[in-house]
């Protein structure tokens, strides 16, 4: 887009480069309004997966705008909320031009299977290969061929401004000591305060001081200070985050050989209890997808932290594939099973029993659907899937939540300029990623962080060259809006875009 030269400054040694992109799933929501936009991303899907074509929900503006804005309450950001669904299609088209990006079904975790069929959710249906360890080994092979210079175990620790107030270059400690770098522009992109145990207390509460961080241990939230300190308005979400149920014995930080296994997110087809011995939440209110980001931070709330996901055999099979990498524990009866957990046994017997007499209304069971198979005459209800626990073996996993990333971050424009206290954008400043305040509020609808981190970062690249460059670049229009349009730009596999009409 017209930058001469581009530096990505890494905190992190080589060996843990990456970031959170390392350790996620790797899904992508996006808008399509036709089975076969998918095509282009997972060619040989019809080959694969039988009646795909006929069998998946679409995915228009009007279901990923719903999906956004009941998960976080009707706050998402209207226009940033409308700027991601609009250019998601077009950008993940992008991530294969341009990032060199292969695709495929997310079946292992959003594939849910009915009699012989792969039944899909909206949305959220494709990832990058091998995961987050593939999106982000792609990105910096793409890089490098690109000819970006990347420099590890480089600590920014501040802007550099000139005198009008721009920022003109960042204060940076590697292996020369303090340097002063100079830009034509800067892009902030270095993630949430989510490593960081006095912010998280601070902004998040007490009972996130000792909350286990599932991604990069190198997020305590620098480019959020140093841009609040040049002037920058906090924006969004700041007593809000992304925290996941994962198995109790995961690691305090992320590893990199376990990415994101220590995730437990087939609780909707089971029940939770405390170490009270007692249900303490509806665990199918709706799919995992849209409860998962929020169900993790209120965990953390329980007593010690802890609660217990209890299955009988009926279930298992529907269990993700990530339960396999730690053993439960297992028993032939109910309290046989309830003997083995750090529960109160008493307690936990007269709920399981009270949940099993309340079960069986509504229904038929069907996984694929919110079925309507729900509990009567208990407090908290289940809404969905209640099936009673009546089939040994009987199996628990004992879970706590893991943060992900932070909510809170910086105000920004349609090009991602980070926006002033003043309301004016600070020159020569963009940031995009886990930085970008006001999309996600409480919760979060799962393949739509790496999506805004694609879309934003993709706009703050572009928009920060050209301010680079001194200006707009020739032939390189800014993006537009395309709010009312049936659907963003869809090109399919191997067809280039159109050249445009000469007027």
């Amino acid at each position: 887009n017209g930058a001469k030269k581009v530096l990505l400054l890494e905190k992190a040694p080589k060996a843990q480069r990456g970031g959170n992109t390392h350790f996620s799933g790797a899904i992508f929501r996006f808008v399509f309004n036709h089975a076969d936009e998918i095509d282009r991303f997972v060619p040989d899907v019809e080959e694969e997966y039988p009646g795909f074509h006929a069998g998946v929900p679409v995915y228009p503006k009007e279901a990923f705008t719903e999906d956004l804005m009941k998960v976080t309450d009707g706050r998402s950001d209207p226009e940033l909320a409308e700027l991601l669904i609009d250019e998601s299609y077009d950008t993940t088209c992008w991530l294969q031009d341009v990032g060199k990006h292969h695709f495929e079904l997310a079946k292992s975790v959003m594939g849910i299977k009915v009699g012989d069929k792969i039944k899909w959710p909206r949305g959220a249906i494709v990832r990058t290969v091998h995961e987050g360890v593939g999106l982000s080994q792609q990105w910096f092979r793409t890089c490098e061929a690109m000819g970006v210079e990347i420099r590890y175990e480089a600590h920014v620790l501040d802007l550099a401004l000139n005198g009008q107030g721009a920022v003109k270059g960042v204060v940076v400690r590697g292996e020369k000591g303090l340097q002063t770098l100079k830009a034509g522009a800067v892009v902030l992109a270095c993630g949430g305060f989510e490593t960081n145990p006095a912010w998280r207390t601070h902004y998040l509460g007490q009972e996130w001081g000792h909350a286990k961080v599932r991604g990069s241990n190198f997020n305590y939230g620098d480019g959020l200070r140093m841009a609040i300190e040049a002037g920058a308005m906090p924006w969004g979400h700041w007593g809000g985050c992304h925290a996941t149920p994962i198995v109790a014995s995961a690691p305090d930080y992320g590893k990199k050989e376990l990415t994101d296994k220590t995730n437990r997110l087939s609780y909707p087809y089971g029940v939770m209890i405390n170490v009270e011995g007692k249900r303490w939440i509806d665990e199918a209110v709706d799919f995992q997808a849209f409860t998962y980001a929020k169900y993790g931070g209120l965990i953390l709330k329980q007593p010690k932290s802890l609660v217990y996901q209890i299955f009988d055999a009926k279930a298992m099979h529907l269990l993700e594939p990530r339960y396999s990498t730690s053993e439960p524990f297992k028993s032939d009866t109910l309290e046989g099973l309830v003997r083995q957990l750090n529960v109160n046994h008493e307690e936990a017997m007269k709920t399981l029993r009270a949940y099993n007499e309340a079960c069986g209304r509504g229904g038929p069971f069907n996984a694929a659907v919110l079925d309507g198979l729900h509990t009567e005459g208990i407090d908290p209800p289940k809404s969905n899937w209640a099936q009673k626990l009546d089939t040994p073996p009987y199996v628990s996993w004992p879970v706590t939540g893991g943060i992900t990333f932070t909510f809170g971050g910086l105000k920004i424009n349609r090009q991602a300029q980070v926006i002033s206290t003043g309301w004016k954008p600070i020159p020569g400043l963009y940031t995009a990623g886990e930085m970008v305040g006001g999309l996600f509020h409480y919760n979060y609808p799962l393949g739509t962080g790496l999506m805004s981190g694609a879309v934003f970062g993709r706009i703050a690249g572009r928009e920060a060259a050209k301010e680079a460059a001194g200006g707009r670049v020739k032939g390189r229009p800014a993006l537009k809006k395309t709010a009312g349009k049936k659907s963003p730009v869809r090109r399919k596999a191997g067809t280039a875009k159109k050249p445009a009409k000469k007027k």
